[in-house]
């Protein structure tokens, strides 16, 4: 937790209904702004005062895209952290107004579903494997502000959240100047995507299962993939594929490459070729669309 009125919020809320034997909270230290170290020990007096155990991490954020890069460090360092402790559940604090921005900005890029979904509710870490949860995303920022004020708490205010050379705060405050634009109702259609991604999800593991066959033949391992699903839940069985043959592929990749086979032309990606063909399936009566995959051949030296 930051110190600002989201984190103190979620600290309080949990007290309440947990008690402060049971809530456990940690500070990152990203090393990044020198105001940091002492907004930890903010965080630590304040725990003390609460009777919750409190823990300051630090971590060190690597080059390139410093928020992309803090943003891993810190959940690497959170899930380390809550195994440590032996701890039931890790939360953060985002909010609605945290997932309004997410869903503008994905828009604004052009974003899938997937993307579309914003903030998930719970979610897996990367390189750590355990369940992150999300509690307030149905809360406004204003209403957890309000919880810390009553509560008689100074919170501590970050000012990068209002450095405009990251997109976030020009978002930020697009929102704040529109009278007609409100994060709650906005953060519900982020809800409702993220259950029709959770949706594709179970139906492109069921694909799997059930259409998806190995197919080895002259040119060595490979996949028989019997296309009868609608396109978005195809573009994860063919990501899946190419996954399961070595290569990678992104959502876009795929999306191009099921367009060419749906068209009857082959397609390459990830180092994969795919054949696109039909097959008759006598048990059922019917003729598929069957697309074989395969490691792409070497290519000829000249």
């Amino acid at each position: 937790m930051s110190g600002g009125p989201d984190s103190l919020a979620l600290l309080l809320l949990a007290r309440e209904a947990c008690g402060a034997d049971r809530v456990a909270a940690a500070t990152v230290d990203h090393g990044l702004r020198p105001e940091a170290a002492a907004e930890a020990v903010f965080v630590a007096d304040l725990c003390g005062r609460l009777g919750v155990e409190h823990q300051t991490l630090t971590v060190d954020v690597g080059e390139g895209n410093v928020q992309a890069s803090a943003r891993g460090a810190r959940y690497l360092a959170l899930g380390q952290w809550h195994d440590e402790a032996r701890a039931g559940a890790l939360l953060t604090a985002h909010h609605a107004d945290d997932q309004a921005e997410t869903l503008l900005m994905r828009l604004n890029r052009g974003s899938g579903v997937p993307g579309l979904s914003g903030i998930r509710s719970s979610t897996e870490i990367p390189g750590w494997g355990g369940t992150l949860a999300r509690p307030l995303l149905r809360w406004t920022k204003l209403e957890l502000e309000r919880i810390v004020g009553d509560a008689g708490i100074e919170p501590v205010r970050d000012p990068s959240n209002s450095d405009e050379t990251f997109d976030r705060a020009r978002v930020r405050r697009f929102l704040s100047e529109q009278d007609w634009l409100e994060s709650q109702p906005i953060a519900a259609s982020a809800e409702y995507l993220e259950d029709a991604w959770r949706a594709i999800e179970w139906f492109a593991a069921e694909d799997w299962e059930t259409h998806v066959v190995p197919d080895s033949d002259e040119q060595g391992r490979g996949f028989r993939y019997y296309a009868n699903v609608p396109r978005a839940i195809a573009i994860e069985t063919i990501m899946r594929i190419i996954a399961e043959l070595g290569g990678t592929a992104s959502r876009g990749d795929a999306a191009r490459a099921f367009d060419r086979l749906w068209q009857g032309d082959n397609a390459s990606l990830g180092g994969v070729l795919v054949i696109p063909g039909t097959e008759r399936i006598e048990r059922a009566g019917v003729t598929m669309r069957v697309w074989r995959f395969s490691p792409e051949p070497p290519r000829a030296s000249s």
